[in-house]
């Protein structure tokens, strides 16, 4: 690996090693072989080797002899963190009420990087998408409405360092790549205060967000709802879901005030 800062004395850099091998898995890349490993981290064929079979052993990651994959093990990893949060606690009774009255899942995430990481979820008996999400779910931020609302919360500076190098990939033929215009979305987003992605992160897919603030008025998170197409356009979704998805966020901001005091 190139380009590695000066560690101190106590730093385990075969630690870093196996937890990159880890993070070389996303949404995008569920399986990969040993070359996309080796690639991706920046390891030699061998080094990538021993890691992944070591985790193979540990229970973290699958193989069918070719192919790698993460197994369920790994939430492990995270959920000692997310668990720790009181807002998933605040968050999922009045989650749970709004899939009720509006019959469409409910998610709630934070940034991480580049990426969203969902910390809460109710999904519906329905599966609107390709991909199963769980708590510890990423996906990038850019073409998510969960991301955007949180991107669109960020500082200036922090915002110009995220569209200078953030990898905007197309993912459907409708993903927005061009930094200049993500950024005046998410101006618009911060202006009207939600954000609706119509099928840039997964064709037949429509997600609505809005931010979740603290106490002290910053956002901490954001919430969503997400419907197919057969549901309707995009204004029947906004129009349908926005009101009541607003009201599960200002119940759960009114939750979290009374928990920090």
């Amino acid at each position: 690996m190139t380009g590695e800062p000066n560690r101190g004395p106590e730093f385990v850099q075969s630690l870093e090693r196996g937890l990159a091998v880890i993070r070389a898995f996303d949404a995008t890349h569920p399986q990969l072989t040993l070359s996309d490993v080796a690639r991706a981290t920046g390891l030699t064929r061998a080094a990538a080797r021993r890691f992944l079979l070591t985790l193979v052993e540990l229970g973290y990651v699958r193989t069918d002899g070719r192919l790698f994959a993460l197994r369920p093990r790994v939430l492990e990893l995270g959920y000692a963190f997310l668990s720790s949060l009181s807002l998933p606690q605040v968050a999922q009774p009045h989650m749970e009420t709004l899939v009720a009255q509006v019959h469409e899942s409910c998610s709630m995430s934070v940034l991480d990087g580049d990426e969203i990481v969902y910390v809460a979820r109710v999904p519906t008996t329905r599966r609107i998408m390709a991909v199963a999400i769980s708590v510890g779910t990423r996906f990038p931020a850019y073409a998510t409405s969960m991301g955007r609302v949180l991107l669109a919360a960020q500082p200036e500076d922090r915002l110009d360092h995220y569209l200078d190098g953030a990898p905007l990939r197309s993912l459907t033929r409708r993903t927005i790549t061009d930094p200049g215009r993500l950024r005046g979305v998410l101006s618009r987003i911060r202006a009207q205060g939600f954000a609706l992605v119509d099928q840039e992160l997964e064709e037949g897919l429509r997600s609505l967000a809005v931010p979740v603030h603290g106490e002290d008025g910053a956002v901490v998170a954001a919430l969503n709802v997400s419907a197919h197409t057969s549901r309707g356009t995009s204004e029947v979704i906004r129009r349908e879901l926005l009101p009541p998805l607003l009201g599960a966020a200002r119940k759960i901001e009114e939750d979290l005030g009374v928990a920090g005091r």
